[in-house]
């Protein structure tokens, strides 16, 4: 069916997290295993807190993949303020799971758009501070030549996130970012990430 065909685009093979209406997993409560561009259309005006059996995901500020970015690995995420502390919203309106399809990751971060300028190269490794790298220029474009990663703003992983699937990102534009600025970078690893707490919801 073309329907389901279009779907597995953004869906990942026994993905699996709960929304909850409310803080600490209280509320009304709702499983998604595929992606959902538009939560409050499908009856959800606020996410207070979540809950990942497998993942990862990425959640969205605004429909349509749109706004701010939130990654989510298997975990639990109580309160907005868990899963991002750039404070600038704590609103997710889509969300997605994200395809790790590679072991092995590399990672190339260009100065000027368009692959140009200063560079910094990274293979299996997680950096949380360019600085310390002596890279201390900006980001203006991306190429990731394997793996999947999440890019911050600032170091020690913190501001903006941006995820960087396999591919190419000619301007800071094309991984959603206002200002072309990345100063940490981590790998996301499926399947790896331990549960924090042993919390079992009843949907």
């Amino acid at each position: 069916m073309a329907s389901d065909h279009q779907a597995s685009k953004h869906q990942q093979a026994g993905s699996k997290i709960v929304i909850f209406e409310q803080e600490n997993f209280q509320g009304r409560c709702h499983e998604l295993t595929a992606a959902c561009t538009n939560l409050k259309e499908a009856g959800w005006e606020k996410v207070g807190s979540i809950l990942v059996h497998s993942g990862p995901w990425v959640g969205y500020e605004q429909p349509s993949w749109k706004g701010e970015q939130f990654v989510f690995e298997k975990g639990e995420y109580p309160r907005w303020d868990s899963w991002t502390n750039s404070r600038r919203s704590d609103n997710i309106s889509a969300l997605r799971p994200i395809k790790v399809d590679s072991q092995e990751h590399k990672i190339v971060l260009y100065e000027n758009p368009s692959f140009t300028g200063k560079k910094i190269e990274i293979i299996d490794d997680d950096v949380p501070s360019f600085h310390a790298h002596g890279y201390q220029e900006r980001v203006s474009s991306v190429r990731v030549q394997s793996g999947t990663w999440v890019g911050y703003q600032y170091p020690g992983y913190r501001g903006y996130q941006y995820l960087l699937e396999k591919g190419d990102y000619k301007d800071s534009a094309d991984f959603g970012a206002q200002h072309p600025q990345i100063q940490s970078v981590r790998r996301i690893r499926d399947m790896q990430w331990h549960q924090r707490g042993a919390f079992h919801p009843s949907c």
